[in-house]
């Protein structure tokens, strides 16, 4: 421990693993208490290793989200299941996030077994208690206890932040003694540039149907900040699709569906940088990319 530490100050990497939409994102922003990761309704939104800190007067957590546990049916799903199964590696302590409308059941069966073999020290956060019917989380508590031992078990609702504090304390409880590894004033080990790719990939998963969100990808090519000069920051970004069908459902007619996307993107992105932006998008085709290892990895990893 170092002279400027606080005796008993502790700290460790936390992953949040699950099912896709259990929530993971949304608890992880609950905690930083700022926009790192995106959210929808829609399954598979999260496809990178997103690294957000929370700073306490007694520690420090690293937290690590994860794309959903699914079997992969492509390339970007091995490399999304890759990228999850790293993070738990990684960690100090895991936290298992279910979501308490659904029954337990062989879905979970795998994560049971994944976690299980990690060795790993397993929490178990129940979400969505706001939404679950009290009669629901008595039969599941049971079936997940039956499954795996957890070290702690805490229903949530990573929306309204009811028993969030109190999955804090449960974890910090079993992180070890030791210095902060992040400087207190960052959130997250995230780029803005990676930031602003995820918040425009947002506003299309916003926008549009149920297909072209999965085929979408966002690559950030040209950032310049003009405000030295009076300007705004000018930041063009191309929108990758599988299909030119795929394409003209994010033009719109006339532009209308592109102009959307970019307007309700530009807002989350100002508020982001605390800055004007001018935002150009760009959509363009790449058949097959999902299965394509170079563009995976260029999504996956490449911000």
């Amino acid at each position: 421990m170092s002279e400027s530490t606080p005796s008993g100050f502790k700290c460790g990497y936390v992953t949040i693993v699950g099912r896709p939409s259990a929530g993971k994102s949304t608890l992880l922003n609950r905690l930083v208490g700022e926009k790192v990761a995106i959210t929808s309704d829609k399954p598979q939104t999260t496809r990178n290793r997103i690294l957000g800190y929370v700073n306490r007067p007694n520690g420090q957590i690293a937290f690590i989200d994860t794309p959903g546990l699914i079997k992969p049916f492509h390339a970007m799903h091995t490399r999304m299941m890759s990228v999850a199964h790293s993070a738990i590696g990684e960690a100090d302590v895991v936290i298992w996030m279910v979501d308490t409308t659904e029954r337990d059941g062989p879905h979970n069966r795998p994560i049971a077994d994944l976690l299980r073999q990690s060795g790993k020290p397993v929490i178990l956060a129940l979400n969505k208690v706001d939404k679950a019917a009290k009669t629901q989380l008595l039969p599941l508590m049971a079936g997940l206890g039956n499954r795996l031992n957890f070290k702690a078990v805490n229903p949530i609702s990573a929306r309204t932040g009811d028993g969030v504090e109190g999955l804090l304390k449960a974890i910090l409880a079993e992180l070890s003694e030791g210095p902060a590894l992040f400087p207190a004033d960052e959130f997250t080990d995230k780029s803005e540039r990676f930031l602003v790719s995820e918040l425009i990939r947002e506003s299309i998963i916003q926008c549009c149907g149920q297909e072209v969100p999965y085929a979408t990808a966002v690559l950030v090519r040209a950032w310049e900040d003009e405000r030295e000069q009076g300007g705004k920051i000018r930041i063009a970004a191309d929108i990758m699709l599988e299909r030119e069908g795929q394409k003209a459902i994010v033009i719109g007619k006339q532009g209308s569906m592109l102009k959307k996307i970019g307007t309700a993107a530009r807002t989350e992105i100002e508020a982001l940088l605390d800055a004007p932006v001018y935002l150009e998008l760009f959509v363009k085709v790449r058949k097959g990319w999902r299965e394509d290892d170079r563009a995976v990895r260029e999504v996956i990893e490449g911000h």
